[in-house]
This record gives structure tokens, sequence and C-alpha cells, in this order.
């Protein structure tokens, strides 16, 4: 019996997953988090580091590591890819001019071995805005369909609203609890 079977007995026992949300600097992680959490929205600065937050959820125990984007964090990323089971990516679906380079962070992070059979949720946020990317327009753009190593779903989102938020996260863990449990 290998290590991984070890290690998947003991998550089994405790129903436990650890989920990395990351995405640009004001993409609404930590709004997501909050919202999701139950927690008010109204004063929220960025995230200089990370939070973490453990939540009960459909009976798993959730570890939710939400990390600062800001351009001059994202190389200590790598730093919390260990054991990750999903990747919450959020995009601000209103801000077009840095899509480009959404597309690019994500797709470093997908070249991760670390990251490797990690679910894959993208929320598409902030679609309560005037003339934010739709759906169809962020899948070309960000070439989701070319996604082919993470099992992945694009979900549009507010987290203001807190819209299609229980969704979202709904698939995430029944997509990591059919990869690492035996439901009984």
């Amino acid at each position: 019996m290998g290590f991984l079977t070890v290690l998947k007995k003991i998550k089994q026992k405790e129903k436990e997953m650890r989920i990395l949300i990351l995405g640009l600097d004001n993409a609404g992680k930590t709004t997501i988090l909050k919202r999701f959490n139950g927690e008010a929205i109204d004063t929220i600065s960025p995230t200089l580091g990370f939070n973490i937050k453990t939540l009960e959820h459909k009976n798993f125990k959730l570890n939710m590591w939400d990390v600062g984007g800001q351009k001059s964090l994202r190389s200590y990323w790598r730093n919390y890819f260990e054991c990750t089971d999903g990747l919450i990516w959020v995009v601000d679906s209103a801000d077009k001019r840095r899509l480009d380079d959404c597309k690019k962070e994500l797709d470093s992070l997908l070249l991760e071995e670390r990251l490797g059979g990690a679910t894959l949720l993208i929320f598409a946020n902030k679609q309560d805005l005037p003339g934010a990317c739709d759906i169809k327009q962020l899948k070309e753009i960000l070439e989701l369909d070319k996604i082919k190593t993470h099992h992945w779903k694009i979900v549009q989102c507010s987290a203001v609203t807190g819209e299609n938020l229980l969704e979202g996260i709904d698939w995430l863990i029944g997509d990591i609890a059919a990869r690492i449990f035996t439901l009984d």
C-alpha cells in the first residue's frame, strides 16, 4: 500500500478538502469567500498575504485559502500549492484590459505539477456590472476548451449579490469528492 493510498484513506475519514482561491488582484476572491461564509462584505481591502477559512459544507470540512493577487505577490502563490484538491480561479469579467494577464497567470498555474489533478472552478465574477464579458467570451479569451489536464467548469457569478456562488462551490466539492473519497 503506497503513501497516496494511506493519504487518501486519512482524507476519507476526515472528509477534508483544501481549496485554493486565486486570481488577479481586485477579481473578488475575498468577497467570494466572505459571501460564501455569510460574512459582511461592505469593507474589504486588498489581501496582502492570505486569508484562511475553515468551513463546514455538505458534510465536508473545507480549508479555503484566499491568496492575494497583486503582481508582487503572485510569485508566492507556489508556496500554497501543496495538497490542493480544488482551485478556484476568480476572473473580473468586467476588467477586459487585464484578461490577457488573467489568461497568462491561469496558463502557468495549470502547468504546475503540484496542482496536477486539482479540480478547477473558474468564477466569472462581477456579472452584475455593465459590459462584463459573458461565459462564452471568457471561454474563448481564456481558451478554456484547451484545458485537458484538469476537470474544470466556468460559472458566471456575482460576489456582491451572491448569485451562483453556491452552485459553483457545490460543483467543485462534488467533483473533488468523486475523485478522492469513496462515497457511501
